[in-house]
């Protein structure tokens, strides 16, 4: 069994928003950032599947953010892997300043073929892995599985060059940003803490027409974002505290 791995980062001035606090999508990028170096620190990173035309993908995510550090705070990530079948890996993460836990997250991937864009069967990482395996639970339930959204209203949205990353599809983040750019201004500046669970279901590619729906009741924001062709593509949830 391996141990839990710990990063340290410092939030810089382009990872906060208009409340000097390291947005939502900034925190979720320091955890991801983890994720990508960890597995390359442990033998299956991307730079190794792409050697074999696969790649990782996220399938689905939760993160609960207590507190968003401010501008110029010092942070760890703690990483761990404590799950592995033929489908998927769950990834795990806690955000700590000054010996306190201010956001955890767990995370489920899947190894994707590039060629063919389809799921492929990750037994064949399986030695590597049980060398990094980490016997500790993970920090947060697992990720929500969201329903479909009754959706109240919608924006179109096209997806451009910035928007794509290295597996030549929508970015995370770039969902996130879509989703916290339709929550109202002031729920995000005297938000006390929040929940996101968010569900990867298909590729966005350049040059699409997405269109966001959401809906809200109290706390709780719900989206869906689809294709130009009506392909479901992310589901989400926000509640804020």
């Amino acid at each position: 069994m391996a141990e839990i791995t710990s990063y340290k980062y410092r939030v810089e001035p382009q990872d906060v928003d208009f409340t000097l606090r390291a947005s939502v999508s900034s925190v979720i990028n320091y955890m991801l950032n983890v994720a990508g170096v960890d597995a390359h620190n442990k033998g299956f990173g991307v730079e190794v599947l792409q050697g074999q035309s696969f790649t990782w993908v996220l399938s689905r995510l939760a993160v609960d953010i207590e507190c968003q550090p401010s501008q110029y705070d010092e942070v760890a990530i703690d990483t761990w892997v404590n799950e592995f079948n033929r489908l998927s890996s769950t990834r795990n993460f806690r955000l700590v300043r000054s010996g306190d836990v201010i956001a955890k997250g767990v995370s489920q991937w899947c190894m994707l073929n590039m060629e063919t864009r389809q799921a492929v069967d990750m037994s064949l990482l399986k030695d590597v892995y049980c060398r990094a395996m980490v016997d500790e639970p993970s920090p947060i339930a697992a990720p929500e599985r969201l329903r479909n959204v009754e959706v109240a209203q919608s924006v179109e949205r096209r997806v451009v060059y910035s928007d794509i990353d290295f597996n030549r599809h929508v970015n995370t983040l770039r969902y996130i940003d879509m989703i916290f750019n339709n929550i109202p201004l002031d729920v995000i500046e005297h938000n006390n803490g929040l929940r996101i669970d968010l569900n990867f279901l298909a590729e966005a590619r350049y040059g699409e027409t997405l269109t966001v729906g959401f809906s809200s009741e109290e706390s709780c924001y719900m989206f869906e974002i689809s294709s130009d062709a009506g392909k479901t593509l992310c589901r989400a949830k926000v509640v804020f505290r």
